[in-house]
């Protein structure tokens, strides 16, 4: 519902010629409504103005676009293109704008609020992603450095300070920019202060380089994921060199522990990882997926002062003993996500998992179990374990062996739980060819009876609407959920993939040459 204060805004603004022209003349408690006015009807040039000119000490995108009084809609999921791209361009003109410095009171810019998903709702449809974000601030900064030293400028304009608060992403191809941008914000009215960093596609070297210049102690989220080949002594390394005092979370590559080829030096190196990571007081997030950790679960978490919140442990080979170490840890009653994906929790530890849920279901809010052998004959169980978790608004579990008539079973279930706003469910058995193997490899993914998987998630989605559960949004992602992330670099990373594979080949056919 619109508020009459909003719908006179989105009047004034529609007209952008005459909008731009009487913004002198409009109080400044209305800039922020005209603002969200203007991102909704996507006026870029408006936007730009209310941004070059903005009166006030701060300016927080996420709240500005979050539900407000006279606009309940939460606008900060619109990472349009057009609308972004008009905001930063506006900040950089309100460093060079010709008005006297002493009217400009703008401190602090928080660009951290914005939230990236997979459908976009804006006309352009063209997003700024994360990516894409960094880049354009990085050269922004530079540019406005560079027109600072050649140009004659007020004087006062040397004065101005603004943090701006952002999510870092970067890559090799944005690397030198965000670097430059980095080493020289001391310079630069917009200062960049990094509060999330999330890095890929990247050499050590470079990785730890520009880590160090995004000043570490104001970090609240680190995220080095997939093409940065950090192991765990270069995590050692990393923790021992540089303080994170704010981290809250952590995300690590795949392999980045590997038990089995563990040494007792090794074994020293764990144990003073996990004493690093326990000086995190503020650390509730961690991820540490597709590791190989058998039986070294306790060693690495139970230095942790903080109960985690979240914990994504998919794929990393545990054992009866890691399983009853976190169902007995103080963590699990404190966690709100959790992600068990790639073991075979009901054969291996039914009983320990059961007490995991258990303790964790009055808090628990995302559930993965992806690929965890989950039959027909572990239904029962599984709607056992999951009953007490009634604040459960996610549940994940494709690529479990569940044939069409234990899917309908565990959906009826799920439908009585109250919170609950996204199920990602696996093709039934029933739809693929006699004696398929689980877990399904790539290749044969797709190769299932489609017209059949039609029928069966109608069949799934009338038990939602039959219980008025339309709020449940219900799908099969084959290749795993969106990660806006990985979306707007999967060019870049897809080149670095095959370019390593090619290298691997290379050396493969070297070393056979010389046998």
């Amino acid at each position: 519902m619109k508020s009459l204060r909003f719908i006179s805004a989105e009047a004034f603004v529609s007209n952008a010629e005459f909008a731009r022209k009487s913004l002198g003349g409009v109080a400044h408690n209305l800039f922020p409504l005209l603002f969200k006015a203007s991102y909704l009807l996507e006026q870029g040039e408006v936007i730009h103005d209310l941004v070059e000119n903005w009166p006030l000490v701060d300016f927080n995108i996420g709240k500005l676009l979050g539900t407000t009084v006279d606009y309940q809609e939460d606008l900060s999921h619109r990472t349009c293109y057009v609308c972004l791209e008009s905001c930063l361009t506006g900040l950089r003109d309100y460093v060079l704008n010709h008005s006297s410095p002493y009217m400009k009171k703008l401190k602090v810019v928080d660009l951290t609020g914005i939230k990236d998903v997979e459908v976009q709702f804006c006309e352009c449809k063209k997003r700024m992603g994360r990516w894409t974000r960094t880049q354009l601030l990085s050269k922004l900064c530079l540019e406005l450095l560079v027109y600072l030293q050649q140009t004659q400028c007020n004087p006062g304009t040397s004065e101005i300070s603004i943090d701006v608060l952002i999510d870092l992403y970067v890559t090799e191809r944005n690397y030198e920019l965000a670097v430059q941008a980095l080493l020289k914000k001391c310079y630069c009215p917009l200062k960049i202060c990094c509060v999330a960093f999330r890095s890929d596609n990247l050499a050590l070297q470079k990785f730890f380089y520009i880590i160090k210049l995004t000043d570490p102690s104001l970090l609240r989220k680190l995220e080095i994921v997939h093409n940065v080949r950090l192991e765990m002594e270069h995590l050692e390394i990393l923790f021992n060199c540089i303080h994170f005092p704010l981290l809250m979370s952590l995300t690590l590559p795949a392999r980045t522990f590997n038990v089995r080829r563990f040494t007792d030096a090794d074994e020293g190196i764990l144990t003073n990882i996990g004493e690093k990571m326990g000086e995190m007081t503020q650390l509730t997030e961690l991820s540490i997926s597709f590791s190989i950790l058998t039986g070294r679960i306790r060693k690495l978490l139970s230095p942790l002062k903080t109960p985690l919140k979240m914990l994504d442990v998919s794929n990393c080979s545990l054992n009866h003993a890691d399983m009853a170490y976190l169902a007995n840890s103080f963590h699990a009653n404190h966690l709100e996500a959790l992600d068990l994906s790639g073991h075979n929790i009901h054969d291996l530890y039914p009983s320990t998992f059961f007490k995991l849920l258990g303790h964790s279901s009055s808090v628990l809010r995302s559930l993965t179990l992806e690929d965890c052998n989950i039959q027909d004959t572990h239904v029962n169980m599984l709607i056992l374990s999951l009953s007490p978790c009634q604040k459960l608004q996610e549940f994940k579990f494709i690529g479990n062996p569940l044939s069409s008539q234990a899917l309908k079973q565990i959906f009826t279930f799920l439908r009585e739980l109250p919170m609950l706003k996204t199920v990602e469910f696996p093709v039934p058995r029933d739809c693929y060819p006699t004696g398929i193997t689980y877990p399904i490899d790539d290749a044969s993914l797709c190769r299932f009876d489609h017209r059949k998987y039609e029928s069966v998630a109608e069949e799934l989605n009338l038990i939602l609407l039959q219980a008025n559960r339309e709020d449940v949004k219900a799908s099969t992602p084959l290749f795993g959920s969106y990660d806006a992330a990985v979306e707007e670099t999967n060019n870049e990373l897809g080149a670095y993939l095959i370019k390593s594979f090619k290298e691997t080949l290379e050396k493969f056919t070297t070393s056979f040459k010389m046998s």
